[in-house]
């Protein structure tokens, strides 16, 4: 259905809005219900106007739902036209040229028109109906752009850290998602160890979907899902050569019964649930939890040692702890991403550390302490071992951190998880002699060059700053943010008709 379908279709079926009622029904449905009936019972407007002892003009401001009618005299229009005041107030046009004029009237009478500062057009019968989607369809299209220029950069923010919130109190475990990925497993027969890429294949296949690998997908996505085919396509040209993750993640969107995000706050918790629903299926909730205990009980617990178990990324490792953490370990705890220049890309915490953030609370940009492991461990030769070390914060107390530093076509990033120092006595790497101290967000920690070298080259650098292209451009527009729709859809089209003909030629 397009959003002109839409459109009307919401004017002719739609749920009353208690803010312009009239006893339960929409001033402008109401009165094109009472036109039509008057039409055809043959009354004019000054007919049906004496009969209710009104004036035509009272009538006229009714029907066309300027004005709502008063309980006495709704009662006087059923009676004059023959049907009781529930079939007056039933909400739904009763015609489908009706559904359009009142679309286009609710269309006008909104907010978005209104700031246009053009005069209304007024609807009649001699408006034809192309006339009126054409003022319809114009009205949305303005209604989109002025809804995408809403999307700044501020609201998505917003919209992440209201997200990020309810993952601290809800301790970043979601029950639904455990269950679903457990129900997925026993689907495809998992019975124990690392979860194999075959297992996932049965997975998709037992969800209707087979996967195809090709040279290369649509530029702008991971995947794309193909519901009308029931297929799944993924490049043949994986980094790290595992499908696991990018399938499941594929998957979530059936699993979790998701539909086009409406906005930012919609796309990412998708993309949270997406995450969290292949981190629960490839680190089974029972075994993992089993071996977070018992590792527990060893005073022994390590990210690496969750990583190598489940044959799963070190990040993945990572997330899934603080999924299950709080919930089944009661420890908090806290995680974060962050890139060699700096830049905090990922960050949850339930432990009370205190991330770098804007004025919105928002963490994602913010630039961390370059005393905190996830700085440090960048200027360590060793990157085969982790790194750990002790934080003494300015405010907060002390924490410790355990990190590995990753490589990505971004460049290179840090992957920590950290504890409280009265929780360091369950881990692997409590020993460390390694320890700093923060005062961030203080300027003198590690921001503001000393005097000495303020002095001699404030006056003489010029630096030439590496603007991204990002920072100039407005945040990415679409259904689904940054992904460019007309190559997607270009993309699957060809796919089905490559389908096609090679069914036609084999004999």
């Amino acid at each position: 259905m397009t959003t002109l379908e839409t459109g009307i279709a919401s004017a002719h079926s739609r749920t009353a809005d208690p803010a312009g009622d009239a006893e339960g029904g929409d001033a402008l449905t109401l009165g094109r219900r009472v036109r039509e009936q008057r039409i055809q019972l043959g009354l004019t407007l000054e007919q049906l106007a004496a009969a209710v002892d009104r004036a035509p003009s009272q009538l006229s401001a009714i029907e066309n739902g300027k004005r709502e009618p008063r309980l006495p005299l709704l009662r006087a229009l059923a009676g004059a036209l023959g049907v009781t005041v529930d079939e007056l107030l039933v909400d739904e046009a009763p015609n489908e040229r009706a559904a359009l004029e009142i679309a286009v009237e609710r269309a006008q009478r909104g907010t978005v028109f209104r700031s246009l500062g053009i005069q209304p057009v007024r609807v009649s019968k001699a408006t034809s109906d192309e006339t009126l989607r054409a003022i319809l369809g114009l009205h949305q299209e303005v209604e989109r752009l002025h809804g995408e220029r809403a999307a700044t950069p501020e609201e998505a923010r917003r919209a992440n850290t209201e997200l990020r919130s309810e993952m601290r109190t809800a301790g970043n475990y979601f029950a639904d998602l455990e269950s679903a990925a457990t129900n997925l497993l026993d689907s495809a027969g998992y019975a124990g160890g690392p979860v194999s890429q075959q297992l996932i294949s049965t997975v998709a296949e037992k969800l209707g979907f087979q996967l195809h690998y090709v040279a290369s997908v649509p530029h702008s996505t991971r995947s794309v899902i193909d519901r009308r085919n029931g297929r799944i396509y993924l490049s043949s040209n994986l980094p790290s050569r595992d499908a696991r993750a990018p399938i499941l993640r594929a998957l979530a969107s059936v699993v979790c019964g998701h539909e086009e995000p409406r906005n930012y706050g919609d796309f990412l918790r998708q993309r949270v649930e997406a995450n969290y629903l292949a981190g629960a299926v490839l680190l089974p909730e029972a075994a993992t939890v089993g071996l977070l205990e018992e590792a527990k009980k060893q005073r022994r617990i390590s990210m690496e040692d969750l990583r190598d178990a489940f044959g799963v990324s070190y990040e993945m490792a990572a997330h899934r702890f603080t999924n299950l953490a709080t919930e089944r370990l009661g420890l908090q705890v806290h995680f974060m991403k962050a890139h060699e220049s700096g830049t905090l890309i990922k960050a949850y915490e339930n432990d009370g550390v205190r991330f770098p953030s804007d004025a919105l609370g928002n963490l994602e940009g913010a630039q961390v302490c370059r005393n905190w492991t996830a700085r440090t461990i960048f200027a360590q030769p060793d990157r085969f071992n982790p790194w750990y070390q002790y934080t003494d914060m300015a405010a907060g107390g002390t924490y410790w951190c355990t990190s590995r530093v990753e490589k990505a076509k971004e460049g290179m990033y840090s992957v920590s998880v950290g504890v409280r120092f009265e929780d360091v006595k369950w881990f692997r790497g409590r020993e460390t002699p390694h320890r700093s101290q923060s005062f961030c967000p203080d300027d003198r920690c590690c921001r503001r060059a000393s005097s000495e070298l303020t002095k001699k080259w404030q006056a003489a650098a010029w630096p030439e700053a590496a603007t991204p292209t990002s920072l100039l451009a407005a945040l990415p527009t679409g259904t689904f943010p940054g992904v460019d729709s007309h190559e997607v859809y270009e993309f699957l089209e060809t796919q089905e008709r490559r389908s096609v003909e090679s069914m036609r030629a084999t004999p």
